[in-house]
């Protein structure tokens, strides 16, 4: 039995339950409780605390653990990115306050920086050649240089919201962090197997996220043009409709190009176009 690690609450709890249940891994989370198995598929989930989830994968306690990229960074734990998930996506910056000019990273030199991530901050000044005063500190950030306890934040970032309301400017991005599943680099055979047939579902859920499928009718004689505009994964499905001189066109389109070129599907005499989630995607 594959043993998982989540987070039991927080920014990666949700996303990590909803990427498990996408992947048909059923289970009951009931409240308070910490250890529940699947009903559907050979493991258990455990709901843990996001920071000592990588320990736990080290020792052994959990074999897998899906965590942000930033915590995998500052625990320094002896275990191995097995997959990015592409969820939960943020990045840790530098601010300081809006009165503050900017010049360049020198700016941090000798100063007190205050964060919640001393390991990914220290690696960040050395890669720079600075030395800085960096004070620890478990939340609440961004109050650091309002109490006069530091010159500087660094922090999580989603949409600067927090920096802005604590009169903080964002100057300078140390990482970029998304969900990640990390893995105990002593898995025996059959433990391999498991997370082998979990990491295919998982590849078909991820590689259909941001993908639709297209419906649309065309007339027959701009088939090879809207074709070359919706190529597919490997061809377009064209079947001809009850009406002489008309098809039905279905692709595969990435969601980001969609409005690009609806456009030049109109021009080409489409209708009728329908745009179809994707659940999963095998190839």
């Amino acid at each position: 039995m594959l043993k998982i690690a989540i987070q039991k609450s927080g920014r990666l709890s949700e996303g990590s339950l909803d990427l498990l249940k996408d992947c048909n891994v059923k289970f009951s989370k009931g409240k308070g409780r910490l250890v529940t198995p699947a009903q559907n598929f050979p493991a258990e989930v455990l709901f843990l605390r996001d920071d000592d989830i990588p320990q736990y994968v080290e020792d052994g306690v959990a074999d897998v653990g899906i965590i942000g990229e930033n915590v995998y960074l500052e625990s320094k734990r002896n275990v191995s990115i097995i997959k990015k998930l592409g969820f939960s996506k943020c990045r840790m910056s530098l601010a300081i306050p809006r009165n503050q000019e900017y010049h360049g990273v020198e700016f941090f030199q000798d100063k007190r920086i205050a964060t919640s991530y001393p390991g990914i901050l220290t690696d960040f000044l050395e890669q720079k050649g600075l030395e800085a005063d960096i004070h620890s500190i478990s939340g609440s950030v961004e109050i650091a240089p309002g109490i006069g306890l530091a010159d500087a934040v660094m922090d999580i970032v989603s949409t600067g919201s927090t920096l802005l309301s604590n009169g903080l400017k964002e100057v300078e991005t140390v990482l970029k962090s998304e969900a990640v599943m990390v893995g105990n680099k002593s898995l025996d055979a059959t433990k391999k197997q498991i997370l082998d047939q979990l990491l295919f579902r998982i590849d078909a859920v991820l590689r259909a996220r941001g993908f639709k499928y297209v419906l649309l009718n065309a007339p027959n004689e701009n088939i090879a043009q809207i074709i070359e505009i919706l190529p597919g994964m490997k061809s377009p499905t064209v079947l001809p409709l009850a009406e002489q001189g008309w098809s039905s066109i279905h692709s595969v389109l990435d969601e980001s190009d969609f409005w690009a070129i609806i456009d030049k599907l109109k021009a080409l005499g489409a209708e009728g176009i329908l745009i179809v989630p994707i659940e999963k995607m095998v190839i």
